[in-house]
């Protein structure tokens, strides 16, 4: 098992408030990483109860029968489904470790702000909300819609193309 500071693969953070638009800025990353030949996984955090799986579908019988792993496989894609016997917070490295290695180059994270791994702040100062950087050191960047004064790179968060080119420099730094 792999904690965060020995994963074999580039694991990349973005960390923000909600509101803020990661999913919609990883969104649009994913495919001008991908234009650069960069196989991606992706780990999101969500605080909601999740569920994917269709009452009356074989895997969700299954499932609440009392199975505590199950993997529902067609020839399309896997999904692994693992209950959490407590309900707590998931730690990242259990999260990452759920990964198959094998074709990944980069391991994309939604969420999990408060593990230290490295992330690139999303800010925008019209929500009103603190700046992360200052309290957490593993933040190697801040992309924001407005001007900050700040010792990090500063990205904009509107351009998609300066985050790619933010995060390839990143990868040949760590590879």
């Amino acid at each position: 098992m792999y904690s965060i500071e020995n994963f074999p693969k580039v694991i990349l953070g973005f960390s923000a408030y909600s509101g803020t638009g990661k999913t919609t800025l990883i969104e649009k990353l994913i495919p001008l990483l991908i234009a650069e030949g960069i196989n991606i996984g992706l780990i999101k955090h969500s605080h909601h109860n999740i569920e994917m799986d269709k009452p009356g579908k074989d895997s969700y019988r299954l499932r609440k029968a009392g199975a505590s792993q199950v993997v529902l496989a067609s020839p399309y894609r896997s999904i692994i489904f693992k209950e959490r016997l407590q309900q707590t917070e998931p730690n990242l490295t259990e999260q990452l470790n759920c990964l198959d290695l094998n074709n990944l180059d980069l391991v994309l994270v939604e969420g999990f702000r408060y593990e230290k791994f490295a992330k690139i702040e999303l800010h925008r100062p019209s929500l009103g909300k603190p700046l992360l950087y200052p309290h957490d050191s593993s933040i190697i960047a801040l992309a924001s819609d407005q001007a900050l004064a700040t010792s990090l790179p500063a990205l904009n968060i509107n351009d998609i193309e300066q985050i790619k080119v933010f995060i390839l420099e990143y990868l040949s730094l760590k590879s």
